[in-house]
């Protein structure tokens, strides 16, 4: 990353690891489950120098806080609230916004409420939806239920190239710097992963909702990227999506399971160009920090003349 903010929430600090942070556009990337904001690193750097990637880490994972209180804060309602502050904190009235898994389901309830609607202006979606398979998710849920803990350095890498061959990782450079930034050490000398074992516990505590009614009403453009092997969004569920929302633009990720990593040209490409389509009704730029009145009347006066 190029920089790191700190944002206080309540009594939680949220860092957000920022690429290119004074690039006149803005996108906000928001990791999966157990996962953090640094898994955007390539992705950002494919995307390009005219992007300023922002990509939070929820709580409970890398450098933000860990909660207190998880039955209250590792919710899908808190992370919405968590999205809205950062969003405030950066003087964001609209932007686009990119989540693997969990992280794309935070952004399309924020895009279905009333209320945050107007803060996406476009949405990509990592293999995620509306409707997910239930023997995948539970397989998530077992396996980040429980503590995991690793005497060697080595074991935990061996783990992760296990558990994590979905992510379509190439290479062992990559997978030392995925292990790298998910390795946290124990008081004894062992390993364990990065983030609080109790966030598990959302699948327990979260209220279900009608994920299908949320899609259905969410109006600004959609694009979903589609693990070929992916064992939690179905090719079926993926053309459900898109018979709803018959503006969807999908992508298949062929070599990947749950979820492509957005790691390499093939795979940003497509998002790029799909971020920069020009969306009826707003003028370039306008997806960026948000500005006083006086700074939005002057630009108005500039534009008819009288500036």
């Amino acid at each position: 990353m190029d920089a790191l903010e700190l944002v206080r929430v309540r009594e939680l600090e949220i860092a957000v690891r920022i690429w290119h942070p004074e690039a006149p556009r803005t996108v906000v990337a928001w990791h999966g489950l157990a996962r953090h904001g640094g898994d955007f690193e390539d992705f950002a750097r494919v995307l390009g120098p005219d992007w300023r990637v922002l990509a939070p880490d929820t709580p409970g994972r890398g450098l933000s806080s860990w909660s207190l209180y998880p039955a209250h804060d590792y919710l899908y309602t808190h992370y919405m609230k968590v999205a809205v502050a950062v969003l405030d904190h950066f003087e964001l009235a609209q932007v686009p916004w990119v989540g693997t898994s969990m992280g794309g389901l935070i952004g399309m309830l924020l895009a279905a409420e009333p209320e945050t609607a107007s803060r996406i202006e476009r949405l990509v979606l990592n293999d995620v939806g509306p409707e997910l398979d239930p023997d995948g998710l539970a397989s998530l849920a077992s396996y980040f239920g429980v503590p995991h803990r690793f005497f060697r350095f080595g074991e935990l890498e061996a783990e992760l190239r296990r558990h994590y061959t979905g992510f379509g990782i190439e290479g062992d450079d990559a997978w030392r710097r995925l292990a790298l930034g998910s390795a946290r050490r124990l008081p004894d000398g062992s390993w364990t992963y990065h983030y609080d074992p109790r966030i598990g516990e959302q699948f327990v505590h979260d209220t279900p909702r009608d994920t299908w009614a949320d899609w259905a009403a969410i109006r600004c453009p959609l694009m979903v990227v589609h693990g070929a092997d992916s064992p939690l969004l179905k090719a079926e569920n993926v053309m459900r999506m898109a018979k709803t929302q018959p503006g969807l633009v999908s992508l298949e990720a062929p070599g990947c399971g749950h979820a492509p990593m957005l790691d390499r040209p093939s795979q940003v490409r497509p998002i790029a160009d799909f971020l920069e389509q020009p969306q009826r009704g707003l003028l370039p730029g306008s997806a960026g920090r948000v500005s006083s009145w006086w700074q939005r009347g002057l630009r108005w006066l500039k534009a008819i003349g009288a500036g």
